[in-house]
């Protein structure tokens, strides 16, 4: 059995997560995700957790390391699951990130873009309030996202654009769970059976 590695990516409040969970759900496998580990580096310098805070270390490591350090270090992780049907890697934000999992794992590596309109992201966003998230105007919610697709970021930023172009795969989530649930059943169909 060939392991199936998956690179999940989209806009914020797209529903990645969901994603990522109805996968592993149908799937025996694990999940990494990128942000995670800037996570840990966010918490080493004491510093508070919020989308700004892992945007700016995001590309500071990127750019002290290189722009793959991220995927290289999940993918180091993702090497001893070699007996998973599948791997899926959360948080990619740059596009040097998605040409290490190519190089690495060829044809066994899927790029999934996850999208839906903004305004059922934003009221998402609100819903769930993650850790370092606060309470934001739709304007807001926007801007922050205008910073994160960055079309014309340097080779270390996060370009949110330039990774969703470089999908394989979208998965358009503007209904209920159990219509996404059918658009993640089309996916595994479309490259498990």
């Amino acid at each position: 059995m060939q392991t199936l590695f998956i690179g999940l990516t989209g806009t914020n409040a797209s529903g990645k997560e969901t994603v990522m969970e109805t996968l592993l759900e149908k799937l025996v496998g694990v999940t990494f995700s990128l942000s995670d580990e800037i996570r840990e580096e966010v918490r080493k310098r004491g510093l508070e957790i919020n989308r700004d805070s892992l945007r700016t270390i995001g590309n500071e490591l990127r750019e002290k390391f290189g722009s793959a350090v991220l995927a290289e270090r999940v993918a180091g992780k993702a090497q001893k699951e070699a007996d998973k049907k599948v791997v899926v890697f959360v948080s990619i934000r740059n596009p040097a990130e998605v040409d290490f999992f190519r190089k690495r794992f060829g044809k066994s590596f899927v790029l999934v873009s996850v999208d839906a309109p903004l305004e059922i992201r934003y009221e998402r966003a609100k819903k769930r309030r993650r850790e370092g998230e606060v309470e934001l105007s739709i304007e807001e919610f926007r801007e922050k996202e205008v910073k994160e697709m960055s079309p014309n970021a340097e080779g270390h930023e996060q370009s949110l654009q330039k990774i969703i172009e470089m999908a394989d795969y979208t998965i358009i989530n503007d209904g209920g769970l159990d219509k996404l649930e059918k658009e993640v059943e089309k996916f595994i169909r479309k490259y498990f059976y």
